[in-house]
């Protein structure tokens, strides 16, 4: 199948790039990093603060910051107030807030169909 320049697929942010997640006191911060430079502009583009901020809205952050760093391919956001209350204070069972990097890995992002079928995550084949 040939793609033309202009058809786009949607694809989890997982497929583009990998992230961690750190904690202080209410404060998470999100580290995404591109699996390929190639991918960084288009997460510049569309990673942005009022999308991931968005994006989490179900946890209220009360700011999303986000630091570009393009000599790593990568980017940090720095989410405050979305740990309900932090370590010591949550209820949930995820306090430092570790799984929040998973959600993120599954935000959508629209990718060029020539650029995604290069980055297709492919699946391990069965040991025989």
């Amino acid at each position: 199948m040939t793609s033309t320049p202009h058809q786009t697929v949607q694809l989890p942010l997982y497929q583009l790039a990998h992230g961690r997640a750190g904690d202080k006191g209410n404060t998470s911060n999100i580290s995404v990093i591109a699996w390929d430079p190639a991918c960084f502009d288009l997460l510049v583009a569309q990673a942005t603060e009022e999308k991931v901020a968005e994006w989490f809205g179900y946890r209220h952050p009360t700011k999303v910051t986000r630091y570009v760093l393009p000599k790593l391919h990568a980017m940090n956001f720095v989410l405050e107030g979305i740990l309900d209350g932090g370590v010591n204070d949550a209820l949930n069972l995820d306090t430092h807030g570790k799984g929040l990097s998973f959600w993120m890995m599954d935000m959508p992002i629209v990718v060029p169909q020539a650029l995604a079928e290069k980055l297709t995550v492919k699946e391990y084949s069965q040991p025989a």
